[in-house]
């Protein structure tokens, strides 16, 4: 017996002593199945029932490796991070944290948390053994990871089309017709021109290139047309023969093999000809691939043209297109006329079902594929009961599915596996939004990377690649109903998921609302959007889905017990990584500790929550914490400096200027967007000072700085070291107005605050609010990137001196000046500003009647602005005057609708500068009079 518990016990030393072995291993093993599950899915290997569970159990297996070995790095964490809050405050050493607990060898924390130690050994040792079990089971199942990739097979399309069948393209139709028949300017150095249409597949481009090719003008304008369907892979010589034989059928040079002779074959036959080439379905995205074509196509008539469709907006730029054609989806009526056009054979018959057709259309999200499926589907079905049985389905799961597979699935497919499996993840999590939910592309961004999809590489940040990521999924179309800020280039800021994407993930993403029965597949359940009512039932039945990696929960019901049900939920849904908040819930639960693993936390503005528990200060791997519950957050919790992972934290910049800030922040070091930063008063020892931005480097974007009235010792302001922001691009520095009693101090100490601050170097963008001083801001002068000023409550400023430096801000594009009702000039900089193109005066008397047009004394500093505003009246727009000075109830320049019956006085122009509208400066070192 004795020697029993003997060798027990030397079992448990040895397990304790072994894990960070294990571990090791583990990390090794898991990078093994992500490779075996990428390799199985891009070789299409699963096909029966059995190959479909047994990949299931393999993916369930990746899931709990990555948890365990997150929960042990989390432990590391918070060890070193326990260990560190004994010694006063180092960054570099906080910094070092989390480089050390990443690596796996042994260290003299090898013995930290002996529990931990022991349940992470058995852990693994139980996991191993499944894993075991697991590839045994592979021969069993007959996977074969070596076999060749299925290829799914590419319907190749005709030029023939029949004209009656198109059906809401007339916006289309035309493009292409005048971009081939007209004559410009490029005839005369080239001899052909390529167009492209661009869009997602099924969208039906091969469908209008069919229209265009077979149009009686088009045969009639070129002597010869040509049709190739490419596909992919762009095979060189299978492309250049197909040419060949569309020119001259039969012909000797079919038999050769050389690209170059070929290529010579073709450069020769299209001699003195005027030609139409079509080139259907091009992937490839190697220039390389189609260079060799361009010499041997120039030998033809000028004026000859080539058509290209693809998906993929890089394809059309390899292949030389300067007039791409981007296809949008169909409208829900035009959906409806292809559906009802191909199901009904008479007018009874529509009349009877078309208040289910219509809804129906609506379900093919304006792919004229959809539409013809969903129609040739229905025309089996006569019923009502039929039809609403398809109705209630998911459009995916209809019985039908080989159609389905034929006419959308397939074109989707092809496109989804060709992304990399980095890619194929970030698209496959899209599905986690409901129907028609807009999302914006940051907050995508954040949500990739708290899944582990983005890994950070030595040169560029984690949110950059995420970006890129989106950027290459937009070009190939998996996203629709784009949205652009019309103000930063265009950039796309959001956009809804296809529906393929729900298809993609139907095991692992599910969607529960109120009315809905709650069925989940428990065990490979990732990814949950849940919308709980009054009339939901047994909501615990959800709970045994414990692997759940993203909790989307909505409510608007304001009497159901929320706390309870988070404390419950956190209690079983242990390894969520993304969490997002929107009902209206008056307390986080102190449960919320239990979640470990949690990378991002949203709370939506529906949250009536107003400081987080300490407890949520142990969530050490928290990347991502947004709040944007309006005027409700009181204070941060005093222990987030322990949240060292932390990369943004985002608050509402328009009332977030009550939150107490807590002391510690600055130890986190690596926050790359921190939207709001507020001064804690000389009396608040719990709130933050200034100087807790110094190590604050990494940060991006706009910072807004409320409270700077408390900065009472300059040294605070030398402290921040607001000059090594050099990544930050937007700053916005707001003061507080000063009592009566209290102005001659605030002026003094305004100035020196002022004069010890120093800029980031890189500013695009800055503002600055109420601001007590004397001074004209001497330090504007060292902002060259500076394009936009907003100037606010500028008290005690009465006039602008003479700037002798005329490139102090070679960059200004744009200057806004609200109250500030003792200015009464402008600086001559602005006669000779380049850029400068916008000018609003809001709420300052004096300045404005000395800008009005031509009697104003500044009148010749600023006639040469294409834009300029005083007060609710444009004097001056895209350089032409404006006389007509009423302007009711007409948008402002920030975008918000103005009324005849606003108050336009000089005390009450507050209204004008919206607190959105980032800042900029105009002038150098000068020195202002000020009333005293």
């Amino acid at each position: 017996m004795g020697s029993f518990f003997f060798e027990a016990a030397k079992q448990e030393i040895n397990l304790l002593v072994g894990v960070d072995e294990e571990v090791q291993k583990l990390q090794g093993k898991l990078g093994k199945i992500k490779a075996m599950l990428d390799d199985a899915e891009e070789r299409h290997a699963v096909k029966q029932r059995n190959e479909k569970l047994w990949l299931e159990q393999l993916q369930n297996q990746y899931y709990e490796m990555d948890d365990i070995l997150d929960t042990w790095n989390t432990a590391r964490i918070r060890a070193e991070i326990e260990k560190e809050e004994g010694k006063p405050a180092d960054t570099n050493a906080l910094a070092a944290v989390k480089k050390k607990v990443w690596s796996f060898v042994p260290s003299p924390l090898c013995w930290f948390n002996p529990p931990l130690r022991h349940d992470v050994g058995h852990m693994i040792r139980k996991l191993n053994e499944k894993f075991d079990m697991i590839v045994k089971d592979k021969a069993t199942y007959g996977i074969d990871f070596d076999r060749q990739p299925d290829v799914v097979e590419r319907p190749k399309a005709t030029s023939f089309v029949d004209v009656s069948e198109i059906i809401g393209r007339d916006i289309y139709r035309d493009d292409p017709l005048r971009n081939l028949l007209g004559v410009g300017s490029l005839e005369e150095t080239n001899s052909y021109r390529v167009i492209s249409l661009v869009g997602m597949g099924g969208i039906g481009k091969t469908t209008l290139a069919q229209l265009a090719y077979n149009h009686p003008d088009v045969q009639a304008h070129f002597p010869k047309r040509m049709w190739i369907c490419v596909s992919d892979p762009f095979d060189q010589c299978e492309v250049a023969k197909a040419i060949i034989n569309k020119i001259a059928p039969g012909h000797r040079s079919l038999k050769y093999s050389d690209l170059d002779d070929l290529l010579s074959e073709i450069h020769n036959l299209i001699r003195e000809m005027k030609y139409f080439l079509v080139l259907d379905d091009v992937w490839t995205e190697d220039s390389q691939k189609w260079e060799p074509f361009k010499h041997a196509l120039k030998n033809g008539v000028h004026g000859s043209r080539i058509l290209v469709t693809t998906r993929k907006h890089r394809a059309s730029e390899v292949m030389g297109s300067d007039l791409p054609i981007n296809l949008e989806v169909l409208s829900d009526e035009d959906c409806w006329s292809v559906l009802s056009k191909i199901a009904f054979s008479n007018e009874e018959q529509l009349r009877c079902l078309e208040d289910i057709g219509r809804k129906l259309a609506i379900k093919c999200k304006g792919l004229p594929l959809a539409a013809k499926l969903l129609g040739s589907l229905m025309q089996k079905n006569r019923s009502r009961e039929q039809w609403n049985k398809i109705l209630d389905s998911n459009l995916w799961e209809v019985e039908d599915i080989e159609n389905i597979q034929k006419s959308i699935l397939a074109p989707l497919i092809l496109s989804y596996y060709e992304l990399t499996p980095t890619m194929r993840r970030c698209f496959s999590f899209c599905s986690v939004f409901a129907k028609d939910y807009f999302f914006h592309k940051d907050e995508l961004v954040l949500h990739w990377m708290a899944q582990g999809y983005v890994e950070s590489k030595t040169n560029m940040e984690m949110e950059d690649m995420a970006e890129a990521y989106f950027e290459k999924l937009a070009l190939r179309s998996f996203f629709q109903d784009f949205k652009t800020d019309e103000d930063n280039d265009g950039k796309i800021i959001g956009c809804k998921v296809h529906d393929f994407a729900q298809y993609m993930t139907k095991n692992e993403s599910f969607e529960i609302h109120g009315d809905k029965k709650l069925e989940i597949n428990c065990q490979s359940a990732r990814h949950l959007h849940l919308e709980i009512s009054k009339e939901m039932q047994h909501l615990e039945s959800i709970y045994h889905a414990k692997s759940l990696r993203t909790l989307f929960l909505l409510s608007h019901e304001r009497d159901y017990e929320f706390e309870m049900l988070l404390s419950n939920l956190f209690h079983h849904f242990k390894c969520l990584r993304t969490l997002i908040l929107d009902c209206p819930i008056k307390k986080l639960p102190d449960a919320v500790k239990n979640l470990i693993h949690l990378r991002c936390l949203f709370i939506s503005k529906n949250v009536e929550i107003e400081e987080l528990p300490e407890t949520f200060c142990n969530q050490c791997n928290l990347q991502t914490l947004k709040i944007e519950n309006h005027s409700y957050l009181k204070k941060l919790p005093q222990g987030m400096g322990k949240q060292i992972n932390l990369r943004h934290l985002i608050l509402n910049r328009f009332h977030s200027f009550n939150v107490v800030f807590p002391k510690g922040i600055g130890k986190l070091i690596g926050l790359r967007t921190l939207s709001v930063f507020n001064i804690g008063d000389e009396n608040d020892r719990e709130g933050c000072k200034l100087g807790e931005l110094k190590n604050l480097n990494q940060l991006r974007g706009t910072l807004t700085i409320y409270g700077l009235e408390n900065v009472v010792n300059v040294d605070e302001a030398h402290n921040a070291q607001l000059k090594g922001k050099i990544y930050l691009r937007g700053l916005e520095l707001k003061f507080e107005k000063p009592t009566f009693y209290g102005r001659e101090e605030r002026m003094e100490n305004d100035v020196k605050l002022w004069t010890a601050l120093e800029m980031p170097p890189n500013l695009q963008r800055l503002t600055i609010w109420d601001y007590q001083g004397n001074t004209i801001f001497p330090n504007l002068g060292q902002l060259p990137f500076l394009e936009e000023l907003v100037i606010k409550g500028l008290d005690n400023v009465k006039k602008n001196g003479i700037v002798t430096n005329p490139i102090i801000m070679p960059r200004l594009q744009s200057l806004k000046i609200d109250a500030c009702g003792k200015l009464k000039s402008l600086p001559n900089y602005l006669r000779t500003a380049p850029l400068l193109m916008n000018l609003v005066i809001s709420g300052s008397r004096l300045l404005q009647e000395r800008c009005q047009r031509g009697t104003g004394e500044n009148w010749h500093k600023i006639s040469h602005i294409s834009n300029i505003k005083l007060g609710w009246n444009w004097v001056q727009r895209n350089g032409e005057p404006q006389f007509d000075s009423k302007t009711s109830n007409q948008q402002n320049e920030f975008g918000a609708e103005i009324s005849d019956k606003d108050d336009v006085g000089a005390g009450s122009a507050e209204c004008v500068v919206d607190e959105r509208v980032e800042v900029d400066n105009d002038e150098g070192p000068e020195i202002c009079d000020a009333d005293r």
